[in-house]
């Protein structure tokens, strides 16, 4: 199995909102934090954003953008020129100068994702990705968005389960590409499926969820002698090799009892537990609640949301 797909799958991203931003001139705007997963792409022009407390960063055509929550951001067309206040619109918003060709265009938006396994998208994400389009071809995450702005602005049959697709297909796209900033990059799992090593025992967990693993037996996996891969695991992905696959499998259990309706002794038996009551004791110890009362905790129609949701 693939471990990005697998994961991406369990985030359900869905509600996504997009709209096109304008500008001609200069300008600038200011937009407080926004707690859920963003992204936009320039088709037009250039600016200047500053999030946060990071210096500023030039946006250039092509360039593409995601992060796994917005913080409090300014944009501005030139160093020194005022932020006033960005304004609310679900139609798109013009920047500077009202009249005429605007010399800067861009595709902007933002979605949810599941709420109990919310935390899975921190652990994957640095605080911001940024894709050059200098530094190579960016019109596969171009059209992407394109697609999405298209299927937003309109009320086709089927429209939801589209949208949660090219939500699915950005993300993958964004997360395997090559020219993600490797030193801002945190330990986790993005960092572990670039190296080749650790990626190979990442699938075979993966693969085989119910196998009662070993370290012994993913330093196979991964080439490594046992006491290289578990430290060369633990510094790549930020945790132990079974604390990984602990997680894992409480992510699976946890989509498994919201969705599913499934018993827990099937639950039990899909993620590698010898018995229902085995498990139950390692879903109580690591989400602070028993399976049954988690399940009927989040039965309600729709519990996703953003990220203000998240706990890790």
């Amino acid at each position: 199995m693939d471990p990005l797909s697998d994961v991406i799958a369990l985030l359900r991203p869905h509600a996504v909102f997009s709209k096109p931003i304008t500008a001609r001139g200069r300008w600038g705007v200011f937009y407080p934090p926004h707690e859920a997963p963003g992204f936009s792409v320039v088709l037009k022009g250039r600016c200047w954003m500053a999030a946060g407390d990071s210096p500023p960063i030039l946006l250039e055509r092509g360039d593409f953008q995601l992060g796994p929550a917005i913080p409090a951001f300014r944009l501005y067309s030139d160093p020194g020129v005022e932020c006033i206040p960005g304004p609310h619109s679900v139609s798109g918003v013009r920047h500077g100068e009202q009249d005429g060709e605007p010399d800067f265009e861009s595709l902007g938006g933002t979605f949810k994702i599941e709420r109990v396994n919310a935390a899975l998208l921190l652990q994957l994400l640095p605080a911001m990705i940024h894709i050059r389009a200098i530094e190579g071809d960016t019109s596969r995450l171009t059209s992407i968005v394109a697609l999405i702005m298209d299927e937003c602005s309109a009320d086709r049959p089927g429209r939801e389960m589209i949208l949660e697709r090219l939500l699915e297909a950005m993300l993958i796209e964004t997360l395997r590409s090559r020219r993600i900033d490797h030193e801002t990059m945190p330990s986790g799992l993005l960092a572990g499926l670039r190296d080749p090593a650790i990626a190979g025992a990442l699938r075979a967990m993966h693969s085989e969820v119910r196998h009662g693993w070993t370290v012994a037996e993913l330093a196979r996996h991964a080439g490594m002698s046992r006491s290289a891969f578990a430290a060369r695991f633990a510094e790549t992905i930020g945790c132990a090799p079974m604390e990984y696959l602990s997680r894992w499998r409480m992510s699976l259990a946890q989509d498994a009892l919201k969705h599913n309706g499934t018993s827990l002794d099937r639950v039990a038996e899909d993620i590698g537990y010898q018995s229902a009551s085995a498990f139950s004791t390692a879903f109580r110890r690591r989400t602070g609640c028993a399976p049954g009362a988690f399940a009927r905790a989040h039965h309600s129609p729709d519990t996703r949301l953003d990220l203000a949701g998240a706990r890790i």
